[in-house]
């Protein structure tokens, strides 16, 4: 046995196979290549600024950069109205802008806000950051509406309000409002949301009275805008389409951005006194940038 081990060692071959074995290097590690979560976060940042909301929002769920980069706070100031300060003071009051990123305030003006007592809303159109504005039937001037002889306000979820008015009959029909608002530079348009007839539930399904809905087809309704700049304008519609919310486009405006805050007046009326009308239902006024509108059915 002792032979055969010194044998073994004395083996020339034996030794060189030993010594390769021992002295052959380790190969190198394989090469990381870089990828999109190794760029610089202020890189990322700059790529996004050029970028949808919707577009970051998907990219933040990539990795880490991605993600701290959607948060920068010029990314979304690019996205906010230029006056974004003059709208959160209006809707929100003093303060919240300076204890929220620019996130965080896109983020709130998106929603439908609520101020003035409840009777109004304000909002950020997701797909093109314009302005938007509604205002409730309660914070209309409508004659009559103190007399339930001819008004009533009646709750329902077909209003981002819960309510509407509802006109019984009436011979004088007249609804006008005011508002003074900080909208951003840009051309706008009014819209009267209303339908006729006075909409319930049977056995969970959607029904409406037309039972009331008359004197719409003999004379049309004149819709009328007016802003402190002297711009005016008018159209006027027959109401039809009984059962079915509908928007009728009283008129455009240009707020050209000289002034913090744009006052309108508009008004929709039916005075001519020798009949009746009723049987419908007044949900809220809209204001929405005019290159929206294409996008709505209205009359």
């Amino acid at each position: 046995m002792g032979a055969n081990l010194s044998s073994s060692f004395a083996d020339p071959n034996v030794y060189s196979l030993v010594g390769s074995l021992c002295l052959q290097p380790s190969p190198p590690p394989p090469r990381i290549k870089p990828g999109l979560g190794d760029l610089p976060e202020s890189c990322v940042a700059l790529v996004l600024e050029y970028l949808n909301p919707s577009e970051i929002c998907r990219l933040a769920k990539l990795n880490r950069a991605f993600r701290g980069a959607s948060w920068a706070d010029f990314v979304w100031e690019s996205k906010l109205p230029v006056n974004y300060e003059d709208l959160i003071e209006r809707v929100f009051g003093d303060g919240l802008e300076d204890k929220l990123c620019k996130r965080e305030v896109y983020t709130r003006l998106c929603r439908a806000n609520t101020f003035d007592d409840g009777t109004k809303k304000a909002w950020l159109d997701k797909r093109t950051g314009g302005v938007c504005l509604s205002i409730a039937s309660k914070g209309l001037a409508i004659t009559g509406i103190d007399d339930r002889r001819y008004w009533n306000h009646i709750p329902t979820e077909e209003s981002s309000f819960n309510s509407v008015a509802y006109l019984q009959q009436i011979w004088w029909f007249e609804v006008d409002g005011q508002f003074e608002f900080p909208f951003p530079a840009g051309t706008y348009s009014l819209f009267f949301r209303l339908q006729l007839g006075r909409a319930a539930k049977r056995f969970g399904r959607r029904i409406c009275n037309t039972e009331h809905v008359h004197g719409w087809e003999i004379k049309p309704v004149q819709f009328q805008i007016w802003t402190s700049d002297g711009q005016h304008a008018s159209s006027q519609c027959f109401l039809n389409d009984p059962g079915k919310w509908n928007l009728y486009h009283a008129g455009d405006f240009v707020v050209d951005g000289a002034n913090a805050s744009t006052k309108l007046k508009f008004s929709m009326t039916q005075i001519d006194c020798t009949h009746t009308k009723g049987g419908l239902c007044l949900d809220s006024i809209l204001v929405y940038p005019c290159k929206l509108k294409e996008g709505l059915r209205h009359f």
